[in-house]
């Protein structure tokens, strides 16, 4: 049973690292890496309809940047992971929950949700 999901954006924590993906995803948003935040996050804060699901799953949430995810997670056990990436943790530890091709094709609120609530019923 999953206790809880860690979703790991493709973006580094910080003001300047936050400002500078948001002028990337004004300027230049095909080329933007992090489809995650993408979907998650307007420009500049997230989006109602995402926030409104995320507190009120069932299941806890967490959300850390890639910096934050490899320096709180490091260990020469876990696997190499590829960003972004949704992971669940229980009591066998972290394993992939939706995996990162799969939140590339991604492409709407919705279908995040869909992913997380199907994923969570099997």
């Amino acid at each position: 049973m999953v206790e809880k999901l860690v979703f790991i954006y493709n973006a580094n924590a910080g003001k300047i690292n936050g400002l500078l993906d948001s002028v990337h995803k004004i300027v230049s948003p095909s080329t933007y890496e992090c489809s995650l935040c993408s979907i998650t996050h307007g420009v500049f804060t997230e989006s109602k309809v995402w926030a409104s699901y995320r507190e009120s799953s069932k299941v806890e949430m967490s959300f850390l940047h890639k910096d934050e995810f490899l320096k709180q997670y490091k260990s020469k056990w876990l696997p190499a992971f590829t960003f972004p990436i949704v992971l669940s943790s229980d009591a066998n530890g972290l394993s992939v929950f939706i995996t990162t091709e799969v939140l590339n094709a991604v492409t709407t609120q919705d279908d995040l949700i869909k992913l997380v609530e199907d994923g969570l019923k099997s």
